[in-house]
C-alpha cells in the first residue's frame, strides 16, 4: 500500500508541478529537481537512492525509443556531421581533459577512475534544453543537432565508461579497447535494425490496437537486452530500432496505429523524463550523507563540481567552432553534389536528343528517373543549407545548451564499491549536472530572447503550408480522376462505371478536407491505408473509396516529399498528422 501510494502520489505530483511550470514559465524538469531536493531534506523522509540499474535498463531505453520514433530520419541525415562531432567526438575529449585534471587536482583518485567521471559527465541531456528552446523559439536546426546528439552520445558515455572500469580492473589496452567499441556500434546498430525491421513487419500484420501498443512498448527492450548480452551498446540498438520505426511507420502501419503511438509514447516520455528530474532532487540529500570523510570534506567536493562544470561549458563552446565550420562546409558539399547531377542529367538528355542512341531501354528509363528525383532531393538539401545555416547566435545557443541530466547520476552509481572515494565522485558529478541545469535551465530562456536568432523555417512557415497543400491536393485529384477514367471505360457487373459526377465531386472535396489543416495551421496527428479498387455497390461506398484513395494518393506524395526533403520536417509532419485524423473518418479502426 505505501509503494502504491508513493506511485500515484508521484503522478499526481508531476502532473501538477507541470501545470504549474507552464504558467509560472518555469520549465517542469528544473521545478521537478528542486521540489526533490526540497523533499529530500523534510524530517522524517527517509533517505533516496534509486538503483541505478533501473535508470540504465528500465528507464532509460524507453525514454530514447520515443525520442527516436519522432525524429525525422532525414533531419539526422542533414546534420550527421554536428551531431555525430557533438555525441562522440566531443564525448570522448570531455571525459579525458576531465579525467587528467581531476586525478592532477586530487591524485588519490586513480586515473581511470577519474576518467569515468569525466565520461559520465561528458553527454548532455537535451531533455530540458529542447523543453526550454521549443517553448521560447529556438531555430529548429539546433533543436534537431540537440535530439540527435541526446540519442547518441549515450552510447558513446556507456562504452567509455566500461573501458574506464576495464582499466581500474587491470584490463586495460588501447587496442583492445578500440575494438570493443567499434564493436559496439558495429553488433547494436545490426541488432537495432533487425528489430526494428522484425517489430515493423509483426505491427503492420496487426489489426487490434491493443495488440499493437503493446508490441510497441516492448520494442525499446526486445533491442537492448540482447545488444547488451552481446557485449554491445544497447542504448544505441534502441535508438537504431527507434529511427527505422519512426521512418517506415507511414507506409507500414494504420493511421489508428500511428496516432496511438504518437499519443502513447508522448505520455510514457513525460512520465519518464519529469519522474527522472524528481529522483535526482531525492537523492540529494542521501548522496551527500555518504561524504563524510574528513581527508576529503564536503566543501571541496563542492569546489571539484563547481570546477567540472566550468570546464564543461568552456570545452562545449570551443567545440561550437568546428560545428559551426561543419555546417557551412555543408552548403559546398551540397552544392558540389548538384552540380554532378546536372552534369550526368544533362549527360544522359544530350544522348538521346542528339541521336547517338536509340529508344531508351527500360534500364536507362529507370537511371533517368532516378536522376530526376535524386535531382530534386539534392536541390532540397542546398535550400536546406543555405536557409538554416548555423551563425554566431546559433553556436552559442547550442554551447549554452549542454544540460546534464539523471543519466549522468544513475551511471556514476555503477562505478564499482571497491573504487577509492567513490563517493566523492557520485557526488561530484550529481553536483556539476545540477548546477548545469540550474544555470543553463534558467539562462536559456532570457539568452534566446536576447539574441533572437533567425529560423528561417518559422518564418516561411505558412507559404510553405500553402505550397505543401497545393502539391498533396493536385497529387489526390489527379489520382481521383484517373480512377474514375479507369471505372467509367470498363465499366464492370458490380455498377463501377458511370461515375456520377456528385461522387467524384464529394470525393474531391473530401480528399481537400483532409489536408485542409495545412491551409488552418492546426495541429493534428500521422497515416497509411489500401483503399482497394473501386468495389462499392452504393454512391455511399463509391464515395467512401475515391475519398481514401485520394487521401492515399496525398500520403504516397507526402512520403516522395519528405524522402527528398523539399519541405521542413514540422510542416511535413503536421501534413501526415493531418491526413491521419482525417482518414479515421473514412477508415474507422478494426474490431479485434
Amino acid at each position: 500500500m505505501e509503494i502504491l501510494l508513493i506511485v500515484v502520489g508521484g503522478l499526481v505530483l508531476l502532473t501538477a508541478t507541470s501545470m504549474l511550470a507552464s504558467r509560472i514559465g518555469i520549465v517542469a524538469p528544473l521545478l521537478l529537481l528542486l521540489i526533490g531536493i526540497g523533499i529530500g531534506y523534510i524530517p522524517g523522509v527517509p533517505p533516496t537512492i534509486l538503483n541505478p540499474e533501473i535508470i540504465l535498463i528500465g528507464v532509460l531505453p524507453p525514454l530514447l525509443y520515443g525520442a527516436a520514433v519522432n525524429l525525422p530520419v532525414i533531419d539526422l541525415r542533414r546534420n550527421r556531421k554536428p551531431i555525430f562531432w557533438l555525441s562522440f567526438v566531443l564525448v570522448v575529449v570531455t571525459a579525458l581533459i576531465i579525467g587528467f585534471l581531476l586525478h592532477w587536482i586530487v591524485p588519490a583518485i586513480p586515473l581511470p577512475a577519474a576518467i569515468a567521471l569525466g565520461a559520465v559527465v561528458a553527454p548532455p541531456d537535451a531533455v530540458a534544453a529542447t523543453s526550454v528552446g521549443k517553448r521560447v523559439g529556438m531555430p529548429a536546426r539546433l533543436v534537431t543537432i540537440l535530439e540527435g546528439e541526446s540519442l547518441l552520445n549515450d552510447a558513446t558515455s556507456l562504452v567509455l565508461l566500461r573501458t574506464a572500469i576495464a582499466a581500474m580492473a587491470g584490463s586495460f589496452f588501447f587496442w583492445d579497447a578500440v575494438g570493443s567499441f567499434v564493436y559496439a556500434v558495429a553488433v547494436a546498430t545490426a541488432v537495432g535494425f533487425v528489430v526494428g525491421a522484425a517489430t515493423v513487419w509483426i505491427r503492420s500484420h496487426l489489426s487490434n490496437p491493443v495488440h499493437d501498443t503493446m508490441i510497441s512498448f516492448i520494442v525499446p527492450f526486445i533491442a537492448f537486452i540482447p545488444a547488451e548480452e552481446l557485449g554491445a551498446s544497447g542504448v544505441l540498438a534502441v535508438v537504431i530500432a527507434g529511427l527505422y520505426t519512426g521512418h517506415h511507420a507511414p507506409q507500414h502501419f494504420s493511421a489508428t496505429s500511428r496516432i496511438n503511438e504518437r499519443m502513447n509514447w508522448r505520455t510514457v516520455k513525460f512520465v519518464l523524463e519529469n519522474g527522472v528530474f524528481l529522483i535526482m532532487g531525492l537523492e540529494t540529500h542521501a548522496l551527500i550523507d555518504e561524504v563524510q570523510d574528513e581527508s576529503f570534506p564536503i566543501h571541496h567536493v563542492a569546489l571539484l563540481a563547481l570546477l567540472v562544470f566550468v570546464v564543461l561549458v568552456v570545452i562545449r563552446m570551443i567545440a561550437m567552432f568546428p560545428v559551426v565550420w561543419q555546417v557551412r562546409k555543408s552548403t559546398e558539399r551540397y552544392e558540389a553534389m548538384q552540380e554532378r547531377i546536372m552534369r550526368a542529367k544533362r549527360s544522359h538528355k544530350d544522348r538521346y536528343e542528339n541521336g547517338d542512341e536509340a529508344e531508351p531501354s527500360t534500364k536507362e528509363m529507370q537511371y533517368a528517373s532516378w536522376l530526376a528525383r535524386a535531382s530534386r532531393r539534392v536541390e532540397a538539401d542546398v535550400n536546406y543549407a543555405r536557409e538554416e545555416g548555423l551563425d554566431w547566435r546559433g553556436s552559442v545557443l547550442l554551447g549554452w545548451s549542454g544540460m546534464r541530466g539523471v543519466v549522468t547520476l544513475a551511471a556514476a552509481q555503477t562505478i564499482p564499491e571497491n573504487v577509492p572515494f567513490r563517493a566523492h565522485i557520485i557526488l561530484i558529478a550529481f553536483g556539476a549536472a545540477t548546477l548545469s541545469l540550474l544555470v543553463h535551465g534558467f539562462t536559456l530562456p532570457p539568452l534566446v530572447r536576447a539574441l533572437k536568432p533567425a529560423d528561417p523555417a518559422s518564418d516561411g512557415h505558412l507559404e510553405e503550408l500553402h505550397t505543401l497543400h497545393e502539391e498533396l491536393l493536385i497529387a489526390a485529384e489527379h489520382a481521383i480522376d484517373q480512377a474514375v477514367t479507369e471505372a467509367n471505360v470498363g465499366g464492370d457487373s458490380n455498377g463501377n462505371g458511370d461515375l456520377s459526377e456528385s461522387v467524384i465531386k464529394q470525393a474531391k472535396v473530401a480528399s481537400a478536407a483532409a489536408i485542409a489543416p495545412l491551409l488552418l495551421a492546426t495541429s493534428l496527428d500521422g497515416g497509411s491505408r489500401e483503399p482497394g479498387a473501386l468495389t462499392g455497390q452504393t454512391e455511399t461506398d463509391k464515395l467512401v473509396e475515391l475519398t481514401l484513395l485520394g487521401i492515399e494518393a496525398s500520403r504516397e506524395e507526402l512520403l516522395e516529399l519528405r524522402t527528398i526533403g523539399m519541405y521542413s520536417s514540422p510542416a511535413l509532419q503536421l501534413a501526415s498528422r493531418s491526413i491521419d485524423i482525417f482518414e479515421l473518418r473514412y477508415a474507422p479502426p478494426k474490431k479485434g
